[in-house]
């Protein structure tokens, strides 16, 4: 037993990296047997309904045979090794899961010998899991690239969520950071996947019995500050995986300096945890907002503005289409005013349809109107009460901040 809890704490370490396991979106009934996942998730975060939920995040193995320079499981690092049998993490989930420690597994690993050998080991200890144990619950596993389709179609029907992780967007970064990955490797199986998965939907309309196919989806994850790619290239590869794939998410995690390295930032370096916050909401708008990558940013305008969010900064490059008279713009013009989201934009378009909306009905449709008033307008009426001018609008924002964080101290 302590052996098992050793290789526990050594592999739950090397899974803290991968960031790209959230909720779950699907519906599992267990039919008598042990678990079930609901649609309101399983991951390390706080749920819809207030819930804090909990998952055992671990890797299947740190013995890789890669050597990607920004990865503290590569075959050239100086640290602990080992690896659990099938039946160990089934075992280790099994009893976690009676214990009521967690509600679900995200399950990764390194390559161990090779792609096809690492992909069977996590097969095996799904199929001990779901059939042994009779687990229904939540399982999300880390796809591991140039794994033959026939065992990523078995881990397919094993799984409710699969992420295979690009890590970095673009091939030259790659090149640099990862030469053994490469793009091709990385996208095919995202390609095969997404075909499946629109089969798989396809039959089900058909046969009410056919099993589910990764019913959660498949997601991605790619490192910020790690390599010399801008926002723009992020963004950019966002939204190709989006139109290609139909992914449900993709991650951004802040590079972690642990190893020193040339190429890499310095191990003092701070995670530039401000710019992976500013591309998760940049990446809110490209899947709700239906904004576009080169609508945020260009080749010319390649990072964010830290101290603004990416919609703000949108709408300051963009000074000429406002201020927009809420009565009267459509619904997608509605969600691209600072301040009004989906929610605030279907009551506007709902309620001006009896009535001319005035300031104080947008107050009580819950606008943030610290910042929608300077790019609207109520009847008629500007109620921003400076100047429309991107500087100007910038030093009121930035006032309003700073009073902000002084009332908070």
């Amino acid at each position: 037993m302590d052996k098992l809890i050793s290789k526990l704490k050594i592999l739950a370490e090397g899974a803290k990296y991968d960031v790209s396991c959230s909720s779950s979106g699907v519906e599992r009934r267990n039919k008598g047997k042990l678990g079930n996942s609901r649609s309101f998730g399983i991951c390390h975060t706080w749920s819809s309904d207030g819930r804090c939920i909990s998952l055992l995040k671990v890797l299947m193995s740190n013995n890789c045979i890669y050597d990607c320079t920004y990865c503290i499981n590569r075959v050239s690092n100086d640290i602990k090794r080992t690896s659990f049998f099938p039946e160990e993490i089934a075992k280790i989930t099994y009893e976690f899961y009676r214990r009521n420690y967690i509600e679900g597994l995200f399950l990764s690993s390194a390559v161990e010998k090779n792609p096809d050998y690492t992909t069977e080991n996590i097969c095996k200890a799904l199929e001990i899991l779901r059939f042994k144990y009779g687990f229904s619950g939540y399982i999300h596993v880390k796809g591991i690239p140039n794994t033959s389709k026939d065992l990523m179609t078995k881990l397919g029907f094993l799984a409710d969520r699969l992420s295979i992780n690009i890590e970095l967007p673009s091939e030259k970064s790659l090149k640099i950071l990862a030469p053994q990955k490469n793009t091709k490797t990385l996208l095919l199986p995202m390609k095969n996947l997404n075909n499946q998965i629109m089969e798989n939907k396809e039959e089900k309309k058909k046969y009410k019995a056919s099993k589910n196919f990764l019913p959660a989806g498949q997601t991605t994850q790619m490192i910020v500050g790690a390599s010399q790619d801008s926002d723009y290239q992020l963004l950019k590869t966002s939204q190709n995986l989006y139109d290609r794939f139909q992914l449900k998410r993709v991650f951004y995690s802040a590079y972690i300096p642990v190893v020193e390295n040339s190429l890499l930032p310095a191990v003092n370096t701070k995670p530039p945890l401000k710019r992976e916050h500013r591309l998760y909401q940049a990446d809110w708008l490209l899947r709700f907002y239906k904004f576009r990558a080169d609508e945020l940013l260009s080749e010319v305008n390649r990072n964010f503005d830290l101290e603004f969010d990416p919609k703000i900064n949108w709408a300051l490059n963009n000074i000429h289409l406002f201020p927009k008279e809420v009565n009267e713009v459509s619904y997608d013009e509605l969600l691209r005013i600072p301040g009004i989201g989906p929610k605030s934009a279907h009551r506007i378009v709902k309620e001006r349809k009896f009535f001319k909306l005035n300031y104080d009905n947008l107050k009580k449709m819950g606008v943030v109107l610290k910042r929608a008033k300077y790019f609207l307008t109520c009847d008629g009426r500007y109620h921003g009460g400076i100047v429309i001018k991107p500087e100007i609008i910038k030093y009121k924002l930035g006032e309003m901040e700073n009073d902000r964080q002084l009332s908070f101290f």
